[in-house]
């Protein structure tokens, strides 16, 4: 059984209208409620039970709320509560509702920073943002509304504030501390979640065998950070306990599209951060990427409070940079048809992992003509000009960086040879999908600005070719160069249809594509549907009152 503490009822409350409330709700519960002055309590059946009744309740009340950390993680919750508020020396009965924020003034003066057991408690105001306006009340309880069932996406660990941003915070973690992490039954793993109203998951079924597994952490930027401190705090005392010696260091796994930003210029960005905090900060080499971790590894080295501080800064850069991508990538999503943005796999999504499943994606070189077998998108060619001087950049060193990038995208990217011994730009052929040509060509845009190959103040610049069939080539090119104005015009991006080239052996013309990045993937996106459009109107049409052909029966 699982006993359920609720505070904040009305004196006029009774039981008949809490076994209501339970049954519109749909909550499981065993046993009468036991109701006292201001509070009660209910045996739920389960945990998960009890976890959705506060969820629910929660939603549907509007209170002031006290966040205490650093609670000794050995504690059972119900001792801590009582200890609480033996130590805050007030009782709800001794005020009215009107009290309430004395109540909490008086509780965080007197609670944060006293001693529990040798623990430091921090505590900090949790205002209710999204407090809904009071509804119809239920036997006079305050604050139960009847807006109906709680929404479909609601967490199943308990109710905790709406993460500020999407971004998870990631850590490796040796593998011989994760027990120490959850605690005998989970009681370790479960005090963390409660006191930093978070949502985390270690992965022990991931690389079975592996020195280190990697913990995902679902919540807000302090939350995720108050989560990392504390699970930092046990692995330093679980290695006293077992007299480890080795130093423990701090490990994220941030995702490779944003580790350009974290560096900065010249590395500005983390050396600015190891100085700022007094830590040593590495990355794994781009050579430690596979087509299914798109994660790198970085490692910190200092003191537990420096790792701490540490965690903060990066992460923050990581959540701008994310938050940068994703409304540039809103801005243009509504642009760029035939582009499946979900499969793309730049931005971090669910866990495990930082990214959707790249599974579904065909593996290079598996490209065929028009369309490739079992509904996989239309293969692209896209040629691709680089400064000359970037090549070895593209390439890394002994070609992992090139081999690395054709996995991550999940398309065949190779370096034609040079044309002169003078030439200055290289040609970089691309065939794949859309999704592939985009996170091909984002991350070869990204490189070469990583790799100082354009100013600070530059913006990345690249010509693209594409072949088109000769006789499309005049609806590329439109009316009077209708089509093509309006093209530039939308995608900003300068498109040209050289007027006096000839067709190759496959009757093809090239159409030249130049522009920042967005640019670029906006016109070949646009130039690829009217492609599509030719192509259909090309399809032979049945005669008229032909019937249309019979499905087959299976």
């Amino acid at each position: 059984m699982n006993k359920l503490y609720i505070g904040n009822v009305s004196a006029e409350a009774t039981e008949e209208d809490f076994e209501t409330l339970f049954e519109q709700w749909k909550i499981p519960h065993s046993g009468p409620f036991l109701i006292k002055n201001g509070y009660a309590f209910v045996d739920c059946p389960d945990e998960k039970a009890a976890m959705r009744a506060i969820d629910i309740l929660s939603e549907n009340t509007q209170s002031c709320k006290l966040q205490i950390r650093n609670i000794p993680p050995h504690m059972q919750w119900e001792v801590s509560a009582n200890r609480l508020l033996t130590a805050s020396r007030w009782q709800s009965r001794d005020f009215t509702e009107t009290d309430v924020s004395f109540i909490v003034f008086r509780a965080m003066e007197k609670l944060n920073g006293s001693m529990m057991e040798n623990y430091a408690l921090k505590v900090s105001y949790i205002p209710d943002e999204t407090a809904a306006p009071e509804g119809p009340s239920v036997g006079g309880r305050r604050g139960f509304n009847t807006r109906g069932p709680p929404r479909s996406g609601s967490p199943s660990l308990g109710a905790r504030p709406k993460t500020q941003s999407e971004v998870p915070l990631r850590l490796l973690v040796p593998t011989q501390f994760v027990g120490a992490i959850i605690g005998k039954e989970g009681a370790t793993i479960r005090n963390i979640t409660k006191q930093t109203h978070s949502k985390i998951d270690i992965h022990r079924k991931e690389n079975a065998g592996a020195a280190e597994k990697p913990i995902t952490i679902h919540s807000t930027p302090e939350g995720c950070s108050n989560a990392c401190r504390t699970i930092m705090e046990i692995m330093q005392k679980e290695a006293l306990d077992t007299k480890f010696t080795e130093e423990i260091p701090l490990k994220i796994l941030a995702h490779n599209n944003f580790v350009g930003r974290l560096i900065g210029k010249e590395g500005r960005n983390l050396k600015k951060i190891e100085v700022d905090t007094g830590t040593k900060i590495t990355i794994s080499p781009l050579q430690d990427l596979t087509m299914y971790n798109p994660e790198r590894t970085v490692t910190v080295k200092g003191t537990l409070d420096a790792c701490a501080k540490a965690e903060e800064e990066m992460m923050k850069k990581l959540r701008e940079s994310y938050d940068s991508d994703m409304a540039a990538m809103n801005l243009q999503s509504n642009l760029i048809p035939g582009l499946n943005l979900n499969a793309l796999g730049l931005f971090p999504s669910g866990a495990p992992g930082m990214g959707p499943s790249m599974s579904s994606l065909p593996p290079p070189g598996a490209h065929g003509g028009c369309s490739s077998f079992g509904g996989h998108p239309e293969s692209e060619t896209v040629h691709l000009f680089i400064p000359a001087l970037a090549v070895g950049a593209i390439i890394g060193k002994q070609g992992q960086h090139i081999k690395q990038l054709s996995h991550f995208a999940g398309a065949s990217i190779k370096i034609a040879p040079a044309e002169g011994m003078d030439a200055k730009q290289r040609m970089v052929i691309i065939i794949g999908p859309p999704e592939a040509q985009f996170k091909a060509q984002c991350r070869i845009f990204g490189k070469l600005k990583e790799e100082n190959f354009f100013g600070p103040k530059e913006e990345v610049k690249l010509e693209a070719h594409i072949k088109v069939p000769s006789c499309a080539a005049g609806r590329v090119i439109g009316k009077g160069g209708k089509t093509v104005n309006e093209l530039q015009n939308l995608t900003c991006a300068e498109v040209v249809v050289p007027r006096d080239q000839t067709p190759d052996e496959n009757d093809q013309v090239i159409v030249k594509i130049s522009g920042h990045f967005f640019a670029c993937q906006l016109a070949q996106r646009k130039i690829q549907e009217i492609l599509a459009q030719v192509r259909r109107q090309q399809q032979p049409k049945p005669a008229p009152g032909a019937q249309p052909p019979l499905p087959r029966r299976k």
